[in-house]
């Protein structure tokens, strides 16, 4: 959405900043203007994108919204087939009631329905149901056949339009039938009641189907509906003004009273309070909130008051962008995949095919009246080929699992990334932010003779205001804490993986590590062996540098996230390699890794150079995965394998990476592979099905067991079968959303 400037009395007056209205003086009021027109995908088909509701002109399936909406939809597909299906059945009930009426004890409605009369009354049943309720199926079924992409609305049509027709045909002009296709009484036998059933259950398996597919949204439902709907901004004046949260703009004030909901991402300026924040991350205790934090759109405010500056809104926020995420997951494809594919591509041709080969062995060695027999169960065999439940057995698993993840705190970008994760054998991940909590504090400032700490804290940081590494905001807050006042700097530069540079007071200056001290020349003195000293502890040591001669090291410890050791353990008892690789020092990555029972550290490398050592353990055989948070991280994660981003880091990590953990918690790394070995082997079950049904389904329909059992299967029964295996297969990858992770 975005917004403008309006007049209320002269609409025609707009702007793109508040002001006064020119004709009449009156301040211009805010007018929320849709940004873009609501577009329509496949799930099975992602690569269609239409402006408009419809059909996929592929697969034959009800489009569904590109971007799901936190409104109750219109759900018109639905609504239409519910439709169709309710009169179909009040018009199929007494048609199936008056051909199965021989069978019946005592043949009641002989005495009052001629046998003669019979044909016609189901011909007037069952034409509303054909060509009324069947007639998106004859639409899907033509486009198909027009368009060259043959699906099970090909075969449904061909059935029923078979049926339908050779049984009017039959009706109005019997004497074109030989002998083959009468009975011993001489009389041509109809089928109006197998095509009324077919398309009836049909519908009835079209309705579950978009039931159950609406309630794979559920998740991105359940995330969009965290979002208030309003927002109390604070004006210049002081003043407050509830307004709806489209109308909300970066750097906006914003009052969230006790129990209110965070409306957009953003950071306090005024105020104290504890925010829940477990319907993003998982977290279930309250995180205190004092100026300066950030807070997430979604969360709920306790019990005191506060005043944000909205920082991110609309699709920026974090809720949004999970809720894409989790959207384009949900439509994207596994690799599993490209086997049901490549099947279905040559499952309908071959299905016509067999249909064919039925009808002509039952017409030449069947028992009389032959071609009655060859009619009815070539038509049976179009019905119960249909392979609907072959196409949805991978997607639908997909859709419920991505959703699941999400809700766990998981966020898988595509398909292939939660088929991969269970496959993962080394997992590389980075320290800062990943393995610790990415908060570090400042806990030792060291001085060259002729400086004193405020001097060298103040020359860094007044330097790294311009940087976003946690680091940075370390050495910034204990600036600010201490009282020091820090001026500009001019020139910055961030050097990736080694530190920032830049003038302050006129002087050339920089702070980072060894490798930078390397690139400058610089030797550090007695100062170099001090701070392996602190790094022996753990600690992370920055030289702080001012025209080419250090001037000071400052230390800052970053402490070990509580859930890092679990996490560790779980992975090494799946038996996964943990690797870290960290631009920091070899010295304090060794003391974290000696903590965390590591089997390899690989430090002081740069940003290239963990793409290198990813691309090296690809080239071994590994099925890598990699975590990290930063920017300097972003090149390793986009060629990994798997790329794993905590939600905690920055936006470039979250972009370049296939699983993003909300939670920045690891332990979601083995979750997620758990949920991505269960969503395999739903899979896996539902293909095993869908292949199953039809392997056994289209001899049984070609009549295989007749002429030993007697047993021939009706086309009623197939339509039956065939909407029973979609529903199915949908049911069972519905299990997937009770999917919990066993400690």
């Amino acid at each position: 959405m975005s917004a403008d400037w309006s007049c209320p009395m002269h609409p025609e007056v707009d702007s793109d900043q508040a002001g006064d209205c020119p004709k009449c003086g009156m301040a211009l009021e805010r007018v929320i203007v849709a940004a873009s027109v609501r577009q329509f995908t496949c799930p099975m088909h992602p690569e269609i994108i239409e402006d408009e509701p419809g059909d996929c002109p592929i697969c034959g399936m009800a489009l569904e919204p590109v971007v799901v909406t936190a409104d109750d939809e219109d759900n018109s597909e639905l609504t239409g087939m519910a439709r169709r299906f309710r009169v179909s059945l009040v018009f199929t009930v007494p048609i199936f009631f008056i051909a199965m009426s021989d069978l019946l004890p005592g043949q009641a409605v002989r005495t009052f329905l001629p046998a003669a009369i019979r044909p016609w009354i189901e011909l007037l049943l069952a034409s509303p149901v054909v060509l009324w309720g069947a007639w998106p199926f004859f639409v899907r079924g033509w486009r198909s056949i027009v368009t060259r992409n043959l699906n099970m609305f090909t075969l449904i049509a061909l059935g029923v339009a078979v049926a339908y027709g050779y049984s009017v045909v039959a009706i109005l002009f019997p004497g074109l039938f030989p002998a083959a296709f009468r009975d011993a009484d001489g009389h041509v036998a109809v089928y109006f009641e197998a095509a009324a059933v077919i398309v009836t259950l049909v519908l009835l398996g079209q309705v579950l189907e978009l039931r159950a597919r609406s309630r794979t949204g559920a998740a991105i439902k359940a995330l969009l509906g965290l979002t208030p709907k309003t927002a109390r901004r604070v004006t210049a004046s002081g003043e407050e003004e509830d307004v709806p949260i489209e109308a909300i703009q970066p750097g906006d004030r914003l009052r969230i009273r006790p129990g209110e909901k965070v409306p957009v991402d953003g950071r306090v300026i005024e105020g104290h309070s504890s925010v829940d924040e477990s319907m993003v991350t998982g977290e279930p205790l309250p995180v205190e909130k004092r100026a300066n934090d950030q807070v997430v759109g979604g969360t709920v405010n306790g019990t005191g008051s506060l005043v944000i500056q909205a920082e991110k809104v609309g699709a920026d926020t974090l809720l949004s962008r999970i809720v894409q995420m989790v959207a384009d997951a949900q439509r994207s494809r596994a690799p599993i995949q490209k086997l049901a594919d490549s099947v279905a591509g040559y499952f309908v041709p071959a299905v016509i095919v067999a249909s064919v080969f039925t009808f002509v062995v039952w017409a030449i060695w069947g028992p009389e009246p032959s071609m009655a027999y060859a009619l009815i169960n070539a038509i049976a065999v179009l019905i119960i080929a249909c392979p609907c439940a072959l196409g949805l057995a991978t997607p639908i698993s997909i859709m419920v699992a991505t959703g699941r993840g999400a809700s766990m705190g998981v966020l898988f970008r595509n398909a292939e990334a939660v088929e991969l994760l269970r496959d993962v054998d080394t997992l590389v991940v980075d320290k800062t932010g990943t393995l610790t909590v990415g908060k570090p504090e400042v806990v030792a400032v060291l001085c060259a003779d002729q400086w004193d700490e405020a001097s060298v804290v103040r020359l860094a940081a007044s330097l790294e205001r311009g940087s976003e590494h946690p680091l940075s905001a370390a050495i910034v807050n204990h600036a600010e804490n201490e009282g020091i006042e820090l001026t500009g700097a001019q020139n910055f530069e961030s050097i990736t993986g080694k530190g920032v540079t830049g003038i302050v007071d006129g002087r050339d200056s920089a702070i980072g590590n060894a490798a930078l001290l390397r690139d400058r020349n610089i030797d550090p003195g007695q100062l170099a062996q001090r701070a392996d000293e602190h790094r022996a502890r753990g600690e992370t040591a920055m030289f702080v540098v001012v025209e080419e001669t250090v001037a000071g090291v400052i230390c800052v410890a970053d402490p070990i996230k509580k859930s890092t050791h679990d996490a560790i353990r779980r992975l090494h008892d799946e038996h996964v390699s943990i690797i870290m690789l960290t631009g920091d020092n070899a010295t304090t990555a060794e003391a974290v890794a000696q903590e965390l029972g590591l089997e390899r550290v690989i430090a002081d490398v740069l940003p290239e150079q963990k793409l290198a050592v990813v691309k090296e353990l690809q080239a071994n055989g590994r099925i890598v995965a990699m975590a990290g948070d930063g920017v300097n991280d972003a090149p390793a994660l986009a060629q990994a394998q798997v790329g794993i981003a905590m939600g905690t880091g920055t936006d470039v990590a979250m972009e370049s990476a296939t699983v993003t953990l909300v939670k920045g918690d690891l332990r979601g790394i083995a979750s997620a592979r758990a949920l991505s070995r269960a969503t395999m082997k739903n899979i896996r079950q539902n293909l095993f099905f869908a292949f199953a049904y039809n392997a056994l389904g289209i001899p049984v329909a070609a009549g295989i067991l007749y002429p030993v059992f007697g047993l021939l299967l009706s086309p009623m029964i197939a339509a039956a079968a065939m909407s029973l295996s979609s529903v199915s297969v949908i049911a069972n990858a519905l299990r997937l959303r009770n999917f919990t992770v066993k400690s």
